[in-house]
């Protein structure tokens, strides 16, 4: 995964080595990904990446149960919403991952 870190925030001092990656703005003619309303389906999931929380929108990789996903928590007007990707193989979700990541999917 390629870090793409905040203008002005790079790894360094105590803050900036906790920031995350942000997903690189939505680019012309970007993919639309199928986002489901969240249904828990176990107890336990494992997230294994995450964009940075401190936008609106923040994208966690997860897997759960032999399978990954993509969870998308919108936070807007004092309410949180989650949505989730398929959950699909790992190498489907990695690559939805990277798309997120790169601009060319929402």
């Amino acid at each position: 995964m390629t870090s793409r870190w905040k203008a002005g925030r790079a790894p360094g001092g105590w803050g900036e080595a906790h920031h995350s990656p942000h997903p690189d703005p939505p680019g012309s003619g970007h993919g639309l990904v199928d986002w489901r309303p969240e249904r828990p389906r176990t107890s336990r999931v494992r997230v294994k990446e995450h964009t940075c929380d401190c936008l609106a929108t923040f994208y966690e990789l997860c897997q759960a149960g032999g399978l990954m996903f993509v969870r998308r928590t919108e936070r807007r007007n004092g309410v949180t919403v989650v949505h989730e990707s398929p959950w699909e193989i790992a190498s489907r979700t990695q690559e939805l991952w990277r798309r997120l990541l790169a601009g060319t999917a929402r």
